[in-house]
């Protein structure tokens, strides 16, 4: 047993003694599943503090053989697979994390003498009695090793691209530990199965698309294992039921990432949410807001309007097939949204190629990002979001107008007015505040069409719940008159109680706004 090669499985144990775990042994029946084949090399991004170390060290447990784990998987999911004991602690299983040698180290050349000093160290203890070529050189050392023994190795490499994001612009750097890893992992017989977890996806220059016999699983595409990328929707459920937490806000502050079929939760905040008995900004704590705003200020065009959007509760498009897998290569807004996709700050949807903020936690921080300078009309819109909707609440329509028209007027630069989907992205700004006690929705199915915006209380929020039809160079009375007509109250399925109706028109003449409310009762 050896530092890198066949270490124990202490660290898993770790996370088992932890006062809350989530079972995602499964993900060894994946791994099983693409032992030696053409699949057998797997690079999974996903953001920090989402479980990558966890998962590499639970593999390292189970495959190792340096340690007995039969024992510690006994009672977890994958004990039920056909294949567990099949391949329980019978590989040869390195297992480095890159920025262990990265910050004890100068260059790339050193980093990578050390940790093939540091491995061969392990190798030439462990088999003492194998004849080698050339002890001096990993790969074919490892070579004499697989054809003495005839047992493959297993590579988890955890943090791969720390290179790529702590040494952003040396490219010779970069392409030389490419290069590093494609000799050490492509074509060789003695890989069993290779496994990087790291945040970025694979960079690619030119002739290093060498890589490409990565099998890559990212957060704009991780099917079949996206449910192994945070926690699922069912089991947040179980520990919010357990430790008597309120779902319903569990979900609205760290919910949110969009994977296949599954809806993922931040795994992070979760914990610290249930052992605190609070609920916080505790995934963006681990970093500051300016690394955030760093790329949401970038001078491209459309930015600031995609922005605005997204943080009005919009959906923006995007072409994520551009992005160079790095943290400095972009030619447009969409390679900057790609990239907040891949470090958490956005989630994507494969099928619409949509990205969005995904929960309450990391809103807060893209409004943290923008307060400082740059963003005064989207700040004062939010800021003035509350006096909205008690102005809403007490049915004032002079002032709802008053107010929608100023949040237009000043955000016309961003968000420039052509019919009334974009008139529903300023009122769902102007509407900022109101995210905290209600769910807004947009163009929600009732009745017999389509309702603008709809604000249903949250679970303990006695106010009542409101609909705001808009329209374009028409009058307010058509929007309050197509409320009735298309019986939009039915689409609070299961609300009961009082309901604000709002009709806003804007005057494409005058520019100006013109609101009619009234309150009526659903039972």
């Amino acid at each position: 047993m050896g530092i890198y090669l066949n270490s124990d499985n202490t660290l898993f144990q770790q996370a088992l003694n932890s006062r809350i775990y989530i079972d995602k042994s499964n993900l060894i029946a994946f791994t099983n599943s693409v032992l030696y084949t053409e699949e057998k090399a797997i690079c999974v991004s996903r953001p920090r503090r989402f479980g990558k170390s966890m998962a590499a060290n639970m593999l390292t447990a189970y495959y190792s053989r340096g340690c007995d784990s039969k024992e510690m998987f006994r009672d977890l999911k994958i004990a039920k697979s056909k294949d567990f004991e099949k391949n329980l602690n019978r590989y040869n299983v390195i297992h480095i994390n890159m920025t262990e040698f990265l910050i004890e180290t100068d260059s790339m050349e050193e980093m990578l003498q050390l940790l093939q000093k540091s491995i061969l160290f392990d190798l030439l203890d462990e088999f003492p009695d194998i004849r080698y070529f050339d002890a001096t050189k990993l790969q074919r050392s490892l070579r004499d090793v697989y054809a003495a023994k005839k047992t493959p190795f297993i590579f988890i490499i955890d943090e791969w691209d720390c290179i790529f994001r702590e040494h952003k612009n040396d490219s010779a750097a970069q392409k030389k530990y490419l290069d590093f890893l494609r000799n050490l992992l492509k074509d060789q017989s003695y890989v069993a199965l290779a496994y990087m977890t790291g945040i970025l996806p694979i960079k690619k220059y030119g002739e290093h698309s060498a890589l490409n016999m990565f099998h890559e699983y990212s957060m704009t595409n991780a099917e079949p294992i996206e449910e192994f990328t945070g926690f699922t929707e069912e089991e947040v459920q179980n520990l919010c039921k357990k430790y008597q937490m309120d779902f319903q806000k569990t979900k609205q502050w760290y919910d949110g990432y969009h994977l296949g079929k599954y809806s993922i939760y931040n795994p992070k905040s979760v914990v610290e949410a249930i052992g605190r008995k609070r609920f916080d900004n505790y995934w963006t704590q681990t970093e500051t807001y300016e690394a955030l705003k760093v790329y949401i200020d970038m001078n491209f065009d459309g930015m600031k309007d995609k922005v605005t959007q997204m943080i009005a509760g919009e959906r923006v498009p995007i072409n994520p097939g551009k992005f160079q897998n790095d943290m400095t290569t972009f030619s447009s807004a969409d390679d900057v949204l790609t990239l907040l996709v891949h470090l958490g700050y956005l989630t994507y949807d494969y099928d619409t190629k949509t990205v969005w903020i995904p929960n309450s936690e990391v809103q807060q921080e893209f409004i943290n990002s923008i307060e400082d300078g740059g963003w005064e009309p989207v700040m004062d819109a939010i800021r003035k979001s509350d006096e909205l909707l008690q102005a809403t609440l007490e049915l004032q329509s002079d002032k709802v107008a008053e107010m929608i028209e100023q949040a237009h007027q000043e955000n016309v630069s961003i968000l420039k007015y052509h019919n009334e989907n974009s008139m529903t992205c300023v009122l769902s700004l102007a509407y900022y505040s109101a995210k905290k006690n209600y769910v807004m929705y947009r163009e929600l199915a009732g009745g017999k069409g389509f309702a603008d915006l709809v604000f249903i209380p949250r679970k303990g929020c006695e106010t009542p719940a409101f609909i705001a039809e808009l329209k374009w160079d028409n009058s307010a009375k058509t929007a309050i008159t197509q409320i009735h007509e298309k019986q939009y109250v039915n689409c609070l399925q299961d609300y009961t109680g009082e309901v604000i109706l709002v009709g806003v028109n804007y005057d494409k003449d005058t520019k100006k706004h013109t609101c009619i409310m009234e309150k009526i009762c659903k039972d």
